[in-house]
């Protein structure tokens, strides 16, 4: 028998708070992302690598569960549509696409 059936309410909507300190305000620049993943999370690098130069920095890494990871990718999706409507189709480099863990 479902929930509904019982009788029961759904719980309560919360309200989350969200902080953000002035530093993370400000950002942090990257050019190229790694994706990784095991059977209980995804790991999100976000690079910076200088142009003409051999050395790249991981400016952020982000750990998130597979679930939150494909509402991530659905979020994105819905952002990047709502962006070319205004803006334009993005246009991407034509060739050989890059291995699908390493985005720049």
């Amino acid at each position: 028998m479902t929930d509904e059936k019982k009788g029961s309410t759904p719980p309560p909507h919360v309200q989350v708070q969200i902080e953000l300190d002035a530093e993370t305000a400000q950002g942090t620049y990257a050019n190229m992302a790694m994706v990784n993943h095991t059977d209980n999370e995804f790991t999100f690098d976000f690079i910076y690598v200088q142009p003409q130069a051999p050395k790249a920095k991981v400016r952020a890494r982000v750990i998130s569960s597979p679930r939150h990871t494909k509402r991530l990718l659905m979020a994105l999706q819905e952002s990047i549509a709502q962006y070319e409507n205004k803006f334009g189709r993005i246009e991407l480099p034509t060739g050989p696409a890059p291995s699908g863990r390493i985005l720049n």
